[in-house]
């Protein structure tokens, strides 16, 4: 006798084998400054050039990224930084030497996001799930989420990570920067505007239910 699976019980299946994260409303957070923290580089050609130095004493480049979501109007909204007016990114950066993923993730949300005015709690960053990972094959702009063919070295490996937020907690933001909670409706297939990295979140985030 024939089996086949029907369509409720391949939805029950697909919803078990999910990854589960809960995500609070973003009036439950309060949102603070301190002081500004400049970048190291001028320009993305400055950065790029203190990379290739970089890279004959240290090797390739570790970095890792947070991915921190809200949900604002039933929505999920990704937490992202804005420099200036036009260039955003996700909170993160370059590891130290022989320091963990989780331990230098952790130190760079706790930098760039948590406060400093001895009253308020470092919220906890429950790093989870390993969304993708993006290579950079030469030093230049673009980074790849796949080893390119025939890169032996490549300069930097960028490893994106799901962190799960506390229902409430205080943050504070540089006051040079800007943290802006952008829907996920917005960023996909909006390249132009966010880059390829961030445009690309909402299909590495669709296999979670939220």
């Amino acid at each position: 006798m024939d089996s086949f699976v029907t369509n409720q019980e391949w939805a029950d299946s697909s919803r078990i084998q999910s990854p589960v994260v809960q995500l609070f409303n973003i009036n439950n957070y309060t949102f603070g400054t301190k002081q500004r923290k400049m970048e190291k580089d001028t320009s993305v050609n400055a950065r790029l050039t203190r990379m290739k130095e970089r890279f004959e004493e240290e090797g390739m480049r570790n970095s890792v990224d947070a991915v921190l979501l809200v949900h604002e109007h039933n929505h999920p909204h990704i937490l992202l930084l804005q420099i200036g007016n036009t260039f955003f990114k996700l909170p993160g950066g370059k590891l130290k030497p022989g320091e963990s993923e989780v331990e230098g993730l952790r130190r760079k949300l706790d930098n760039k996001l948590a406060p400093t005015d001895g009253f308020s709690e470092k919220p906890e960053w429950e790093v989870s799930d390993l969304l993708a990972t993006w290579y950079r094959p030469n030093f230049e702009t673009l980074l790849y989420p796949y080893m390119v063919p025939h890169i032996t070295r490549p300069k930097e490996c960028k490893k994106i990570f799901l962190v799960q937020l506390p229902d409430n907690c205080v943050f504070a933001v540089p006051k040079n920067l800007k943290l802006l909670a952008v829907p996920l409706f917005e960023l996909y297939d909006n390249a132009a505007r966010y880059g390829p990295v961030i445009s690309s979140l909402p299909q590495a985030l669709s296999r979670i239910e939220f």
